[in-house]
């Protein structure tokens, strides 16, 4: 749908014809040079009204993109089977850490028992021979 009305050849001339005889061939190119600034101003606005309507679009697709980037990971199934996994091997690793506790306990007594019975059954040092 073009909103703007075709201009042909001849509608363009008339056009020409009827400015000239209304404004006069002495201030005619004052006219059009002020008409061509009007357009290219108009033109400018008309480019800057797209490129920011075209930069809202891509920043509204950008958004939407994060948005399915952070489901995917969310709803990512290697996800939902590591949260199962730890759920299901929680008491597992609560038990082996129990063990190990009372495991380094125990070394923990025999080392102490070891190093005082070494203490008290040492032989006293000799001294040695002097010259």
């Amino acid at each position: 749908m073009n909103l703007l009305p075709q201009f042909g050849f001849v509608e363009l001339m008339v056009i020409a014809v009827v400015a000239l005889i209304v404004v006069g061939p002495k201030d005619l190119p004052k006219l059009m040079r002020s008409a061509g600034q009007f357009v290219a101003k108009a033109r400018a606005m008309a480019g800057e009204f797209t490129s920011a309507f075209d930069q809202m679009a891509r920043e509204s697709e950008m958004d939407e993109l994060r948005q399915e980037i952070e489901a995917l990971k969310k709803d990512n199934v290697f996800t939902k089977t590591k949260q199962e996994l730890d759920e299901s091997l929680a008491p597992v690793k609560d038990e082996l850490g129990k063990e190990t506790g009372a495991m380094k306990e125990a070394i923990d007594k025999v080392d102490s028992k070891a190093d005082s019975g070494a203490e008290n059954k040492a032989p006293p040092a000799e001294e040695p021979a002097g010259p």
